[in-house]
């Protein structure tokens, strides 16, 4: 009997069935058992996994006079070199294959070597990828090369505490100083450490990845600085002379447009390399104390005193007092820095001569609420806003107890603390008709995307009329001209407008002021009535003078006289 052809096509169907479920099981036992290491390997390598030492983290650019953008802080890459311990056959012979190719530290190789029970150890960091190549060609046995980058700052210590650097927070890495932290949300790169399939994260947000605004709020972004590199040399190299000639514990200046508030440069002495910044014994040198810390600034706040005295009405350059040295304010006497009587003197006179009792009688005739308001006005006691991190609050809590002598200690700059930027802040109103600026850092982001967005500046705000701020400032080019130093200093082609301070440093704990310590300030602007910029100086506890005349205007000078010539600015006179 024969079979129906169609069970035998069914029979047929039904055995290459099986055969191929057969095929297949043996199949999947070589690719789930046998090779099912390899397999997962090659599975993961189509998943990207992002680490913190590897993504990419957006630059920081100075701006140069000509509008160029050299880099202050960038990302470099190229190889850790890590070994296996247990496939190094020979470590002598390992170790001297390397070194030949790069600067190896032999007692970190050899440690690492003899820990034959760990998987991986790297011995070299930062590589450069000739060297790495170099390497890998030698097929060392249980030598790896691993992909590395790092933050570079090819100007080294230039702007160091303005820049900051990248480091870690635990075992997060991250900016921690500087531009870096304030500015890390746009520098770093946000993705997602989970492992994620790049074709199905493309198709699945198409319509959204290819945005400028869903690309720019990935970070990675570039931030552009009002930093002039050759202008912060300069000051640099001004405050090192300052160190060297004086030894303060510290010295700082700043450099900027009154007008727009862009700071031109900011300078820190002692300061630090931040590509080296783990070799560095002290943290406090991380820490940017025109920012960060408080000061009584001394004279420099007489300017700001008679501006505000003669913005009121209550005194002219002409107006006169009789000047009897000391007087006696809360019980307590308020002194010339002499103790010296001068008689009848002018306004002119009190800001020639820098007479404490002078600055008080300003305050006195103005009323003290008056006094208090201008000081709030020109913003001391506040935050200026400006985009480096952890900035300090003026403390002007003295002004506010109503107390005859802390008025007038106020009004020479003794009692109340307050930060560098907010010191140049308030006297740039006298070289910007009466307005004051919003000092700031970084003028633009650069995104990803190749858009470029220029940070918006906070409007000046109006704090004296235009011409109290004239005639201050006529005051100031005389105390230039005519008093500083007995006029060694003044320039017959450029008038320039500055005072100088010294103040006693207090003594912990409210105890009074040390008798032997002193900070120095500095501040001037040019050309005067039309000016480019000002100039701000300050060194803490300096040695071998006693008065900023002599350690701060001659600094000051050297730094205008190079803006004069490299911006080339007309003379006025």
């Amino acid at each position: 009997m024969r079979s129906d052809p169609a069970h035998l096509r069914i029979r047929a169907l039904g055995a290459v069935s099986v055969l191929i479920a057969l095929l297949l099981l043996v199949r999947l036992y070589f690719v789930q058992i046998v090779h099912g290491a390899d397999y997962r390997d090659d599975a993961s390598a189509q998943y990207v996994s992002h680490s913190p030492d590897t993504e990419t983290r957006g630059s920081i650019f100075f701006t140069t006079k000509d509008g160029d953008h050299p880099t202050a802080a960038q990302m470099n890459s190229g190889w850790r070199i890590a070994i296996k311990p247990a496939d190094i056959v020979d470590a002598r012979a390992t170790y001297d294959e390397i070194a030949s190719k790069i600067t190896l530290d032999r007692d970190r190789f050899f440690s690492s070597a003899a820990k034959k029970d760990d998987p991986y150890e790297e011995v070299a960091f930062r590589v450069k990828d000739a060297a790495a190549q170099a390497i890998r060609a030698k097929k060392l046995p249980g030598v790896l090369l691993v992909q590395d980058q790092w933050r570079f700052y090819p100007a080294a210590e230039l702007s160091a505490q303005t820049i900051g650097f990248v480091g870690y927070q635990g075992n997060t890495k991250t900016g921690v100083y500087g531009l870096e932290r304030y500015y890390n949300d746009t520098l770093a790169e946000h993705v997602s450490g989970k492992q994620m399939n790049p074709y199905a994260e493309i198709f699945a947000n198409a319509g959204a990845l290819f945005t400028n605004d869903s690309i720019d709020s990935l970070g990675g972004a570039s931030i552009v600085t009002s930093i002039e590199p050759s202008v912060e040399r300069e000051l640099e190299d001004t405050l090192d002379g300052v160190m060297k000639t004086y030894t303060p514990r510290l010295a700082a200046g700043i450099v900027m447009d009154p007008t727009t508030g862009e700071v031109v440069a900011l300078g820190v002495r002692p300061s630090y390399n931040p590509n080296t910044y783990n070799l560095v014994s002290d943290a406090r040198v991380f820490s940017n104390p025109l920012v960060e810390g408080r000061y009584e600034m001394g004279s420099i706040m007489k300017a700001l005193t008679m501006a505000a005295g003669i913005d009121t009405g209550a005194v002219t350059p002409e107006t006169t007092y009789n000047d009897t040295g000391c007087i006696t304010k809360s019980k307590r006497q308020v002194c010339n820095y002499d103790f010296r009587g001068r008689g009848v003197v002018s306004m002119q006179e009190v800001l020639n001569q820098s007479l404490n009792v002078g600055a008080s009688f300003v305050a006195d005739t103005m009323g003290h609420a008056v006094f208090a308001r201008y000081v709030h006005a020109y913003g001391l006691g506040d935050k200026t806003g400006i985009d480096i991190p952890s900035e300090v609050m003026g403390d002007i809590s003295s002004i506010d107890r109503n107390s005859d002598v802390d008025f007038a200690s106020a009004s020479f700059g003794q009692g109340i603390a307050v930060s560098g930027i907010e010191m140049i802040r308030a006297l740039s109103a006298l070289a910007n008709g009466g307005k004051l600026p919003s000092p700031h850092i970084v003028t633009a982001i650069r995104y990803q995307s190749g858009v470029t967005r220029a940070i918006p500046v906070a409007a000046s705000v109006q704090v004296l009329k235009p011409e109290s701020v004239d005639t201050v400032t006529d005051m100031l080019v005389k105390v230039y001209d005519n008093a500083l130093l007995k006029g060694a200093l003044k320039q017959v082609h450029y008038s320039i407008a500055a005072k100088t301070g010294t103040a006693q440093i207090a003594s912990p704990g409210g105890g009074g002021y040390y008798s032997d310590r002193f900070l120095h300030s500095f501040f001037g602007y040019f050309p005067a009535h039309q000016p480019r910029f000002i100039v701000f100086l300050f060194a803490v506890e300096p040695h071998g003078a006693e008065f900023a005349s002599a350690t701060l205007a001659r600094p000051f000078l050297d730094i205008a006289k190079f803006l004069i010539n490299y911006y080339d600015i007309p003379p006025d006179r």
